[in-house]
């Protein structure tokens, strides 16, 4: 069998198998079980590949048919332009995140961000993605998986930010050593019912996904313990699922009544991310300088 003989059978199969972006997937785990690159793949349409080749290529596609993620396959994922490395105890960054990042560095613009937390790291890609824009600032990045602080470590080495960004375990804001000008936080917010019906057959981490009755109970905390983890005239971003928006936003308000909140649309138009900036009393803001 040809590489595009391959290609043309894989295809096919994720396609019946309604699995998106057939082609596009097919590609990836080929290249993925051969090591070679996109250009060499096409250079190299009449190369038969090896019965090792062929079988591992089979394997691959069977991984995804029986519906593991491409990104734990292939143990990569891009975000915000960056290569990330992912397994099964980090959940697979969502080009809606993004959001988180770009928002994030419009407020950069506005005021300095000396010190940014973010909060449920997982493989760290927001906090490597702000490390690697501000490069000034001092981020926290906490969690409470050891397995997860364990992949945000590789790709904080990978991309070179390991003296910047510091991995923290422990629950949401409960590890920071200091008040902090921005929090981020992409916490799990799918409702409880929903991850139980994944069951077994939902290979990303419960515990990154699980957000209880409603999908907000981490976020509920985050927001009740925020009063001593910012500093004054600092700045909240929160990712919410569809729907959430306005509850997080009452929340918030009815909290911090002179905060000024942003509710924020992703590019299909879901209210992604509400955030806040507090307003500093005249007392706090004296003692800041």
């Amino acid at each position: 069998m040809t590489l595009a003989q391959a290609l043309r059978e894989a295809s096919a199969n994720l396609k019946r198998a309604n699995i998106g972006d057939p082609r596009l997937v097919a590609e990836l785990l080929l290249r993925h079980a051969l090591g070679i690159s996109r250009v060499r793949l096409y250079q190299e349409p009449n190369r038969a590949l090896s019965p090792g080749e062929e079988a591992e290529f089979g394997r691959l596609i069977g991984r995804c048919l029986g519906g593991e993620p491409v990104a734990y396959i292939t143990g990569h994922r891009e975000f915000y332009g960056l290569d990330f490395q992912v397994n099964a105890s980090v959940l697979i960054p969502r080009p809606e995140t993004e959001l988180l990042v770009e928002r994030a560095l419009a407020l950069a613009r506005e005021q300095a961000l000396a010190t940014i937390a973010d909060i449920g790291t997982g493989s760290g890609a927001i906090a490597i993605s702000l490390a690697l824009n501000l490069p000034r600032a001092r981020i926290y990045a906490t969690d409470v998986s050891a397995p997860a602080l364990r992949v945000a470590r590789l790709n904080c080495r990978k991309h070179g930010v390991e003296d910047r960004v510091y991995l923290l375990r422990g629950d949401l804001l409960g590890p920071l050593p200091e008040p902090v000008s921005l929090i981020v936080a992409n916490l799990p917010y799918v409702e409880e019912e929903e991850v139980s019906r994944r069951g077994p057959a939902g290979f990303e981490p419960a515990l990154a996904l699980d957000g209880g009755g409603d999908g907000l109970k981490k976020i509920r905390a985050l927001c009740r313990g925020l009063g001593e983890r910012l500093r004054p005239g600092g700045s909240l971003l929160l990712e919410v699922g569809l729907g959430q928006s306005r509850k997080v936003a009452g929340l918030l308000g009815s909290l911090f009544p002179e905060a000024a909140i942003e509710i924020t649309p992703d590019l299909a138009g879901i209210e992604r991310v509400v955030g806040f900036t507090l307003i500093p009393s005249p007392v706090s803001a004296a003692r800041s300088h």
